[in-house]
């Protein structure tokens, strides 16, 4: 059965890119972004993405400005990241952190809506997985629009590995009770504390802090941060 692509809610470009900046996506983008294979029902071979294979695989959805990303490949460097953002500007941002940071060799990018890539992932290919601040569409009749739902989450469910981990976030209490109750539903997930009755108000050390968190605690809303651990198949 084939799926239609899926749509990209905003805009993809905003304001124009620095001369800089344009010239690091024209150089280094062709050579960290992913292509996915043709046949339509092909899975992406992710052990070909490097060229020196990683110990693990990580995944994260909607990098914005890429800063927990590249954070979390300076703070882990036997790990590789695949990052997903369909947004010019965060792309070209994550380019110029990597490129400063000397971490691209362990990066790869699809500059698209990260659901188009999660099809394609082989089953048991990702050791940790990050959906930080996704936007809520706090409007009921937007609430479609929203990355998690059911198809999402069973998605998730098939790439992580046993036991990996899914890590996500949000400002919007209404969002957090949203993914809570479709993540129980789902039934392949443990949610795990991070500490004694926090509730998920603490943000592990090793969780970097994004620029929306930043944003979130500048307007007064307290962000809420959730782990869950894939159950074991």
């Amino acid at each position: 059965m084939e799926h239609p692509r899926r749509r990209v809610y905003g805009r993809r470009l905003g304001y124009r890119l620095r001369p800089a900046r344009q010239a690091l996506l024209e150089r280094v983008l062709p050579r960290l972004r992913i292509d996915l294979p043709e046949d339509e029902r092909a899975q992406l071979d992710v052990a070909r993405l490097f060229t020196a294979p990683p110990a693990d695989l990580w995944l994260e959805i909607g990098f914005g400005g890429g800063e927990h990303l590249a954070q979390q490949l300076r703070a882990n460097p036997d790990v590789g990241i695949i990052g997903c953002e369909p947004f010019v500007q965060g792309v070209a941002a994550l380019l110029s952190r990597l490129e400063a940071d000397g971490t691209g060799d362990r990066a790869r990018l699809f500059p698209d809506d990260g659901r188009l890539l999660l099809e394609r992932l082989p089953d048991a290919s990702i050791g940790r997985l990050f959906v930080l601040f996704p936007d809520p569409w706090p409007k009921k009749r937007h609430h479609k629009r929203r990355l998690i739902d059911a198809e999402t989450l069973a998605g998730f469910a098939r790439v992580l590995k046993d036991g990996a981990e899914f890590r996500w976030a949000s400002d919007d209490r209404d969002y957090v009770a949203w993914t809570l109750e479709r993540v129980a539903a789902n039934g392949a997930f443990a949610r795990q504390e991070i500490s004694g009755g926090d509730a998920g108000l603490l943000r592990p050390v090793d969780w970097p802090e994004t620029r929306y968190e930043q944003k979130a605690r500048a307007a007064g809303r307290v962000p809420v941060f959730l782990r869950f651990l894939r159950i074991p198949r």
